[in-house]
Order: C-alpha cells, then structure tokens, then sequence
C-alpha cells in the first residue's frame, strides 16, 4: 500500500502528484498490464532478446556519432 503524507499548507495537486510519481516508481501498472495476457516463454525471451539488440543499436549509433 502507498501512503503519502500531505504536509501542513500543501495542495492536493502536489499531495497527487507525489502519489502519481510514487506509483509509477513501483511498477504496479507495468506489471498489470504484462500480467492481463499469457505469453509463451520461448516468445518472451526472443522479445527481451530483439529490445536488448535494439537498446544495443541505439547506443553504439550514439557512440558512433
């Protein structure tokens, strides 16, 4: 559970604004959504295989120029 505690004289939209980047910080979303369909694990890993090979790319064009 996320627990925020709105200080004294602080506004709501800062008080939700801390809670909304808190929330993200823990992965809660992520792992909803990676969670709401089944994928094969032969699928998974040549995905998490073709992102690294891109991150990969990325970088070594970044280096590169």
């Amino acid at each position: 559970m996320i627990i925020i505690n709105v200080k004294e004289n602080e506004s709501i939209d800062k008080a939700l604004k801390r809670f909304k980047k808190k929330f993200e910080r823990t992965g809660v979303l992520k792992e909803i959504r990676k969670r709401s369909y089944f994928e094969k694990g032969s699928v998974a890993r040549r995905n998490e295989v073709l992102r690294a090979r891109y991150r990969q790319h990325m970088a070594d064009k970044e280096n590169n120029s």
